[in-house]
């Protein structure tokens, strides 16, 4: 397992949760606009680690582990820290927290049933991105004093949200079906 670690996928993963901190530090000193900025780095690489693994064949179970967690913890410190500092308008943080605390309470019971993995569908890769470039945007606008893009990120984060709500239902339902082959 500890040799699984050290392949190019799951380094570019321990890379994007040591970043965390980072940006973390970025926010508690108030470089928003550089905290934007490693957060659409940390969102960019999200892609880049699991096209890796599928190229190089070095799919591993710490990878599939490794990936989604950073994933979480990033667009949770980014969202929670967001609204904490006032950086992200509340609707759209509290729009995230509850979405991501529907969908992990039904991971749980869906786990707790057999289910271990679903398949990941293109409007949920797709409403990811777009809030993820959301997010760091309004960062970037907010840190850099740049209101046009602030104010783009946030009519662009509505359709983004809508988005991410709706694949959550469909997820939901796929869970369902799951746990009723599973039995």
């Amino acid at each position: 397992m500890i040799k699984d670690l050290w392949n190019v996928p799951n380094v570019i993963s321990l890379i994007r949760l040591a970043l965390i901190p980072v940006f973390i530090y970025l926010l508690i000193v108030d470089e928003y606009g550089w905290a934007g900025v490693l957060f659409a780095f940390i969102g960019a690489t999200d892609w880049v680690d699991g096209y890796f693994a599928r190229r190089l064949g070095q799919v591993t179970e710490i990878g599939k582990f490794l990936d989604p967690l950073a994933d979480r913890l990033a667009v949770a410190v980014a969202v929670i820290g967001g609204l904490l500092t006032g950086v992200l308008p509340a609707w759209l943080a509290w729009g995230i927290i509850i979405r991501e605390v529907l969908i992990a309470g039904g991971a749980m019971y869906g786990w707790r049933h057999g289910v271990r993995q679903l398949e990941v569908r293109w409007l949920g890769k797709a409403a990811t991105f777009g809030l993820y470039f959301a997010v760091a945007s309004i960062y970037i606008g907010v840190g850099f004093d740049i209101g046009w893009i602030e104010t783009l990120a946030v009519i662009g984060a509505i359709p983004a949200l809508v988005m991410y709500y709706w694949v959550g239902v469909q997820y939901l339902g796929d869970m369902r079906k799951a746990i009723a082959a599973a039995e």
